[in-house]
């Protein structure tokens, strides 16, 4: 805006010259737009020019009546004299704006601020900021630009850069904050971390039922393990009941679907039979809820289903989470880590020395 300001003002002054001086005979009308048409670059002293009459401009709106009366006491300078300091604040009214600022008009009728600090070590621009109302479009401006120039830091380096620059905002705080609020970057940046309300429990971490009827199923290990002259590898299978947080823990030789079926029926033997079984999509569970199913398939289904009814129980169901959602096994997850953390400690040394039947009278410990 400085630098289109000053090509309009340059224009003006251009506009003057040829209404004031007419070209001689010597000099062609042509030559005369030439040299007009020429374009300059827009010089550091232009854009200080143009910078006051946009201020000017913009006070002469805002602060209208406030400027009439600086101006009636024909004081071009800060006020130092008491009597005349006096008079001003008799005749500025009191519900202004500017009434506590001890304003004053420059050398260029531009409201600046007074105060305390005439003897400073400071540049005048510092000392005595000129006045900006708090909302127009300069204002904006000059506090894009100075927030830009902090590179997006927060309302306190912001605000003290626009000080810096030499310019006071009334309610400075208060509009300094409103344009960071409004500002894209920094509210990515300082984004509060975003708190989404969890859903509802399940049906099975609810339900009113004996432990293990609604559990679930996970793998953890391995522990290398001696065997003779050579070293095998044994897995835990933790499974807890989703109600109550019981825990019981069986041991696998291998990852695959036909030991995970030996544990979940070591388990159902001695805890009875379950409702429902929850587990991730494990290879090993996934192949075992196919074998179950296709050896289900096989029966007389209302065979089996007469016969379990006789017996008060129901079918087994595999429930498998979603693929990639780990976070919906995360109460079974605390449960490994808390056996974990213990067997850390004991198998950390011991383990080369335990063979397999120690191993699971360790683990039924």
């Amino acid at each position: 805006m400085r630098r289109a300001v000053a090509v309009c003002l340059r224009f003006k002054c251009l506009l003057k010259e040829r209404r004031i001086q007419k070209p001689t005979e010597f000099q062609s009308s042509k030559s005369v737009e030439d040299s007009a048409s020429s374009y300059q670059p827009v010089k550091m002293e232009e854009t200080g020019h143009a910078e006051m009459a946009i201020i000017r401009c913009l006070q002469h709106e805002h602060f209208k009546e406030e400027a009439k009366t600086l101006s009636m006491l024909q004081m071009n300078g800060e006020f130092t004299d008491r009597r005349r300091a006096k008079q001003r604040n008799l005749n500025l009214k009191k519900c202004s704006s500017l009434y506590r600022l001890d304003p004053y008009l420059d050398a260029n009728d531009i409201q600046r601020v007074g105060g305390r600090l005439r003897r400073a070590n400071m540049p005048e621009f510092s000392k005595h900021p000129v006045i900006l109302p708090r909302r127009s479009h300069i204002t904006d401006l000059i506090l894009q630009y100075c927030h830009q120039a902090t590179k997006h830091q927060g309302s306190g380096m912001t605000h003290n850069e626009v000080r810096q620059c030499g310019y006071w905002i009334i309610g400075g705080t208060a509009v300094v904050g409103n344009l960071i609020s409004k500002c894209v970057i920094c509210r990515k940046l300082r984004a509060p971390l975003v708190k989404q309300k969890l859903a509802d429990l399940q049906e099975d971490r609810v339900e009113p039922a004996p432990p293990f009827t609604y559990s679930a199923v996970d793998y953890f290990g391995p522990f290398v393990l001696r065997e003779g002259h050579k070293e095998i590898k044994r897995y835990g299978v933790l499974f807890t009941c989703m109600a109550s947080r019981a825990i019981h823990i069986e041991t696998a030789n291998t990852l695959e679907t036909d030991s995970f079926i030996n544990a979940l029926r070591r388990f159902q033997a001695e805890r009875g039979p379950i409702r429902q079984l929850r587990s991730h999509r494990g290879t090993n569970f996934v192949g075992a809820q196919r074998e179950l199913q296709e050896a289900l398939s096989e029966t007389d289904k209302d065979k089996v289903r007469n016969t379990l009814l006789e017996e008060n129980c129901k079918w087994v169901s595999f429930k498998m989470n979603p693929p990639s959602a780990s976070h919906m096994g995360g109460s079974l997850e605390r449960q490994i880590r808390t056996v974990r953390s213990v067997l850390g400690s004991l198998l950390n040394e011991a383990s080369h020395q335990l063979d397999d039947e120690t191993f699971r009278t360790l683990l039924k410990e």
